[in-house]
């Protein structure tokens, strides 16, 4: 594989407001009672996405893009589902990142998923920082591990997340012999990676929130950057 610098992920500022899970800062009775109707908000979110899987009527078995079902939402709300998406579309990049740096890779690749992990974990951190500051929780109901709406055992169609890969993917990903393994890490990190632009993109659209703003901005810079950088990897 030809040899390419992997270039340094922009750096993003730090953002006033941006706590961790560990913060405890004390809440005013205003705040206090905001957490309410956001909670509610996100259950009634939960069932929206939920109905919009379902589809309107039989048993349509095409699975419905969840970023695209929240794009009429707006102001908090939209945060709030943004943050409950990004977050388990961090983890698996977190997690694919895990497995290249267990494997015996090329040097692009390894320094790539050095370079995901230390920018998506802190970005974690923050999402689930916000979430808990806004009386939302972690996971939005009924939303798989693997970003997808569950259903149980009925037979209606799926909502799929952008960019999530399957259970099946994750595993021939992590059983890949090493000959094979780099060009299909990148192949799926490039797929991952724009799943990730659709929605930093779609909330830029509609949040008012400077913390949210700067993070999505992020994604959308350091990610674009690495994708051009994983394209490239692949053509050589």
């Amino acid at each position: 594989m030809t040899h390419l610098d992997v270039p340094a992920r922009p750096a993003r500022p730090s953002t006033v407001g941006a706590t961790g899970p560990g913060d405890h800062r004390k809440e005013t009775p205003n705040a206090m009672s905001a957490r309410r109707p956001l909670a509610l908000a996100a259950t009634g979110l939960a069932l929206a996405l939920t109905l919009a899987a379902c589809g309107t009527g039989g048993h349509d078995t095409t699975p419905t893009n969840a970023a695209s079902a929240i794009a009429n939402l707006d102001g908090r709300e939209a945060d709030v589902a943004f943050a409950q998406l990004m977050i388990p579309h961090h983890e698996q990049a977190v997690a694919m990142a895990d497995i290249a740096l267990a494997k015996p890779t090329g040097a692009q690749v390894r320094a790539l998923a050095e370079q995901i992990k230390a920018a998506q974990d802190p970005e974690i951190a923050q999402m689930t920082g916000w979430l808990s500051r806004w009386g939302a929780p972690t996971q939005m109901a009924g939303m798989g591990s693997d970003g997808s709406m569950d259903h149980g055992s009925s037979d209606m169609g799926g909502m799929s997340m952008d960019g999530m890969m399957s259970e099946q993917d994750m595993t021939s990903l992590a059983e890949a012999t090493s000959g094979e393994f780099d060009r299909m890490w990148l192949a799926m990190m490039i797929a991952h990676h724009q799943g990730a632009l659709t929605m930093a993109k779609q909330v830029l659209t509609t949040t008012d929130d400077a913390d949210v703003k700067t993070l999505a901005e992020a994604v959308v810079a350091g990610q674009t950057a690495e994708i051009a950088t994983m394209q490239k990897l692949l053509a050589g």
